[in-house]
């Protein structure tokens, strides 16, 4: 099964709507791609949560070790991990009721998003969702 990412209508229509993004593998290093576009969206209005057990804070927000370690509903979960650490993201993401399942530039499984798809997620991947939000929503406030 090949995993099809929605329309540039519909990512728009997701960023429009949601705003709570677990951003899985988020570096506390501002040198790291993960720091650099986490810190861009949550400049744009977007409210992060830090998923990376090896660190208590990124960004002035707590880190969570886990998604299922996060005590507020999360919307999308953004991952920059390797492609073959998907398939549990996925699973966990389902299980917290996530709405969306976004995977990074050059991040593609496509077991993770068959099963976050027939669990009822919408799943990006290979796609950055800083680019995407720039390029869907120019003109939008940060005061989401």
């Amino acid at each position: 099964m090949h995993v099809e990412n929605p329309d540039r209508n519909e990512i728009k229509q997701l960023l429009e709507t949601y705003n709570q993004v677990a951003v899985v593998g988020l570096s506390d290093n501002p040198d790291r791609t993960s720091h650099m576009i986490a810190k861009a969206l949550q400049q744009r209005g977007y409210q992060i949560t830090p998923v990376n057990p090896n660190t208590d804070e990124v960004l002035g927000e707590k880190s969570y070790a886990t998604l299922t370690d996060i005590p507020h509903p999360i919307e999308i979960v953004d991952v920059f991990r390797r492609s073959e650490h998907l398939l549990p993201i996925a699973k966990e993401a389902v299980e917290i009721g996530a709405k969306v399942l976004w995977m990074q530039s050059g991040i593609i499984n496509e077991e993770a998003a068959a099963y976050a798809q027939e669990h009822g997620l919408t799943v990006i991947m290979d796609r950055c969702i800083k680019v995407e939000d720039a390029i869907l929503l120019p003109n939008k406030e940060a005061s989401k």
